[in-house]
């Protein structure tokens, strides 16, 4: 499978990954979920390691590897037990940054992409409000011309890595009297500019240990030069960013599930029950390997559908298959691996309890699993 799709050095690097979340993730995460975001100390290394720039080019400190890179990064992270650094790292990683990379100036990159990939500055990505998710042509931000400046006015709601960001890549209508997606244009805002502020930092079920925030915008001033793309053009960006984020949201669900099974395997053999232990119990043994079986599955669509992305495919319909499926599955494997350690996996100190906790989303962020079905079946007419 590796020989298949991963590169020699592709393969190295997760060798890397792994080992680096081994020693400095799993051993000391447990209190980023009461402090409620990842230590930027952590990030910077991350950064110094080569991790935040897998995508880009070489220029600003980067790999220059493709989507299989990715996968790679949101397997390895998803591995962790801690939803909430994964999604730390890829929302910087595969969700915000990339709207840098494809729509960015020169000037713009040169301003801000050398200290995103060294982990000095971490950034988000602001689409989601209130009132509009998947349905990206429902956004209610505004912008105005105003001289050499544009001023938003307006809300972002579910913004990872929003209270501890520093950069902000931001949608708003500039052009209210056109219907649907047209209209939409992406800013790059700072923190700290007038008239922005981190309204407040979100209470979540899981992924406790990402910053999660609602962003408003008062009056904020933003300079023309801070336009990214083009103006009425930013829903050009967000679909095209749109497969990337939803590969690696596939992807850290695989390892997510192929975790949570690890643990679950070691857990049946050493626990008894009625004289033998679990795994002895027929029935555990088969609805563990069927599990097993569903999450290789997982993993095959995941890089196919990334492959493809390599290979500059069209891959919405293999890429929303990859979102639905696996994104639905981690949270079947961790229902079944809970269920394995009984009364011990529903206590707070369980790895399992935590990692069910935090796979509840993936069929909701990123474009829940209706709309990746939806998108399925658009492109599912046979002729």
């Amino acid at each position: 499978m590796n020989q298949l799709y991963f590169s020699e050095e592709q393969n190295m690097l997760r060798e890397q990954i792994r080992r680096f979340v081994e020693q400095e993730i799993v051993p000391h995460a447990e209190p980023w979920e009461e402090d409620g975001f990842v230590p930027r100390d952590v990030l910077r290394k991350m950064g110094g390691l080569g991790f935040l720039g897998i995508r880009y080019g070489e220029d600003y400190g980067g790999s220059n590897m493709n989507t299989l890179g990715s996968v790679i990064l949101a397997e390895e992270l998803g591995r962790s037990t801690f939803g909430g650094f994964a999604v730390t790292v890829l929302v910087h990683t595969d969700m915000a940054s990339p709207h840098l990379e494809n729509f960015g100036t020169k000037a713009q990159k040169d301003k801000y992409m050398a200290d995103l990939i060294s982990g000095k500055k971490i950034c988000a990505v602001g689409v989601t409000e209130p009132d509009a998710g998947s349905d990206v042509a429902g956004i209610r931000t505004t912008a105005v011309e105003d001289g050499d400046s544009y001023v938003l006015n307006g809300s972002k709601m579910f913004i990872t890595n929003g209270v501890k960001g520093d950069v902000y890549f931001v949608a708003a209508k500039t052009d209210t009297s056109v219907k649907g997606s047209r209209g939409i244009t992406i800013f790059i805002l700072e923190k700290g500019m007038d008239g922005f502020t981190v309204s407040r930092a979100l209470d979540k079920q899981g992924w406790r240990c990402s910053d999660t925030a609602e962003l408003v915008f008062d009056n904020c001033r933003v300079p023309k030069a801070n336009i990214l793309g083009g103006v009425n053009k930013g829903f050009y960006s967000i679909m095209r960013n749109f497969q990337n984020e939803r590969t690696v949201l596939a992807a850290q669900s695989m390892g997510e599930a192929a975790k949570a099974l690890e643990l679950t395997l070691q857990y049946v053999q050493e626990r008894k029950a009625f004289g033998e232990t679990l795994w002895d119990k027929q029935g555990i043994r088969q609805r563990l390997a069927m599990a097993q079986a569903k999450v290789e599955a997982g993993r095959q669509l995941v890089y196919h559908a990334a492959w493809l992305d390599a290979m500059g495919e069209d891959c919405v319909k293999e890429v929303s298959m990859a979102k639905a499926f696996c994104c639905e599955l981690v949270n079947e494997v961790m229902y079944t691996c809970l269920q394995f350690h009984g009364g011990f996996g529903y206590i707070r100190e369980s790895a399992i309890e935590r990692m069910s906790r935090d796979a509840r989303v993936q069929s909701i962020g990123g474009g829940a699993t209706e709309v990746m079905l939806e998108e399925i079946s658009k492109r599912s007419v046979i002729s």
